[in-house]
């Protein structure tokens, strides 16, 4: 079961009265995290609600490179990095703002709970620390609430090497992931951080402590608005999906409804990316103008050749 565009109104939302004021003591920010968890929880675990989230999944690991490379000092943009990653050849180098998106986009397919896949992920200078990071986050979680532990694994990354924004972002995303029992690591944290604020955090941190939290929090809220956006827009390209007659159309909706960003001559052509159904290079570009035709999808790069279409807004 999914909610058609008309019930969309009846989606899981932050109440006004709870967003109404500016979170400015750890008693705000706890209680206003507490409902934005919860109604976040309710959109990425009930399949009711029809929220894709594999696709919301991939567009937050797109929001986190972004981040991090600013974090990291390269400011490259989000269409560079989608680009990078997405249009270089089979086999060759992705360059520095691919891989970056790489390392978050196979962080959301990493098993929240399980430590092995995580040291895999942050490399060996750190493996060693890692789960002494996490569980005295998660400590921090259950006494001061999830984002006091995000913090509190941020803080350790980096008074180790304060180099290492990448990694201390996806600890935290994994604290908050095991802190409310999810089997995904949604990348919130890193969004709304800055290079200065995570400096100032490990030089003073009872200073920067309850800024930090907000900012996270302020990222939660967006992801609930995401999620939301998602659980409509996939309705309507659900809704318009028995339109489509062309051959292994069914497999090529799926596809949009968890990548963020489609290659039709590599990921529908010569086959449908995950299956064996075939689709010529042309098919493949007539599908997703007939999607663009139909209102439910877009082309992101404005370019005539090398093009990437999205789920519409």
């Amino acid at each position: 079961m999914t909610y058609a565009p008309e019930r969309a109104d009846t989606l899981p939302h932050m109440p006004a009265w709870v967003t109404a004021a500016r979170p400015e003591t750890p008693e705000d920010v706890a209680f206003r995290s507490g409902a934005a968890l919860m109604v976040l929880d309710q959109l990425a675990s009930d399949p009711r609600y029809g929220v894709p989230v594999k696709l919301l999944a991939n567009r937050l690991a797109l929001s986190a490179a972004t981040a991090t490379s600013k974090l990291e000092g390269r400011l490259a943009r989000e269409a560079d990095i989608r680009d990078a990653f997405h249009l270089a050849p089979p086999g060759e180098a992705r360059g520095p703002d691919g891989d970056l998106l790489a390392f978050w986009r196979d962080s959301v397919r990493l098993r929240a709970e399980g430590s092995g896949e995580i040291n895999d992920r942050v490399g060996a200078d750190f493996a060693g620390e890692v789960g002494v990071w996490i569980d005295a986050g998660l400590e921090r979680a259950r006494t001061h609430g999830p984002l006091a532990g995000c913090v509190a694994v941020l803080c350790a990354v980096l008074d180790a090497d304060d180099r290492a924004e990448r990694v201390a972002c996806l600890l935290s995303d994994v604290v908050l992931a095991r802190a409310l029992n999810w089997k995904t690591v949604l990348p919130v944290s890193a969004r709304r951080l800055t290079k200065a604020m995570l400096r100032d955090l490990t030089a003073d941190g009872q200073g920067l402590e309850l800024a930090v939290q907000v900012r996270i929090l302020e990222s939660i809220e967006e992801t609930i608005g995401l999620a939301r956006d998602l659980a409509r827009r996939g309705e309507a390209l659900r809704t318009v999906a028995p339109k489509l007659r062309a051959k292994g159309s069914d497999a090529a909706v799926n596809l949009f409804l968890t990548e963020d960003a489609v290659a039709p001559a590599s990921m529908l052509s010569p086959r449908v990316r995950g299956t064996s159904i075939p689709m010529t290079n042309r098919a493949a570009r007539r599908f997703c103008d007939r999607l663009v035709e139909l209102g439910v999808a877009r082309e992101l790069t404005g370019r005539p050749t090398f093009r990437l279409y999205g789920i519409a807004p």
